[in-house]
């Protein structure tokens, strides 16, 4: 991996006031080379550049690290914290997730098995036994997950009916989108809702980026780690 997307990535880091160890900065840049490698090959992602890679995809799965924190600590959730990443693909941000948080249990989940091998493979060659590839449609899994995350990958109302039975009974979703999706937060059924709208700021990104946060509407708020929008 050359120098300046190391200095990027070390540079990137404070920039999301993210704090991250040599060993996960090396993890980082590890899997981002496994990615094009694998990526020569298997088709996981239409970016190429190395560069842009970097900031379209590591980067801006890292902007999501810090919340993703915030609502573990102040959640409360119980060790071993279970995430499950829907429509995983390259890994993206299930990957970045397991790297940067690795008291969390990380399951990507992939309908198309090669993506879901390229998982299993980066997670024994990153040596993370908190890393899990699973092929198979959300829909059959049953959990339970305290987080259940997404990144550009289905509409709010499809990816929380169809993750619905994966989700613990007082976890969270978690949709990372570009814009904030007004239309799609607006088709939600009445058990979904949103609580927060968190807006991510990519470095070297000109573009919009949100984190949508949403619970069952059943579930009680008390103990919630999101901010109430």
């Amino acid at each position: 991996m050359s120098d300046v997307l190391t200095e990027r990535l070390r540079a990137g880091a404070p920039a999301l006031a993210l704090e991250l160890s040599d060993v996960q900065l090396a993890q980082l840049l590890e899997f981002l080379a496994l990615l094009q490698k694998w990526n020569k090959v298997y088709n996981l992602t239409a970016v190429r550049d190395p560069q842009e890679m970097l900031t379209h995809h590591l980067l801006d799965s890292l902007a999501a690290v810090p919340p993703l924190r915030r609502h573990i600590a102040q959640a409360g959730v119980p060790a071993p914290v279970r995430l499950l990443d829907v429509g995983s693909g390259g890994g993206l941000p299930g990957v970045v997730f397991a790297i940067c948080c690795p008291g969390v249990d990380v399951s990507c989940v992939d309908t198309v098995a090669k993506k879901a091998a390229f998982i299993r493979q980066a997670a024994a060659t990153l040596r993370m036994p908190n890393l899990h590839g699973i092929h198979a449609r959300v829909e059959s899994l049953v959990g339970p997950y305290d987080v259940v995350s997404c990144r550009a990958f289905a509409s709010l109302q499809d990816f929380t009916a169809w993750s619905r039975s994966a989700l613990a009974p007082q976890g969270v979703w978690l949709a990372m989108k570009g814009k904030q999706p007004q239309d799609e937060q607006a088709a939600l059924p009445a058990d979904v809702q949103v609580f927060h709208v968190e807006p991510l700021q990519v470095p070297g990104l000109d573009a919009e980026r949100c984190i949508v946060w949403m619970r069952p509407s059943s579930q009680r708020t008390a103990g919630q780690g999101g901010v109430v929008a």
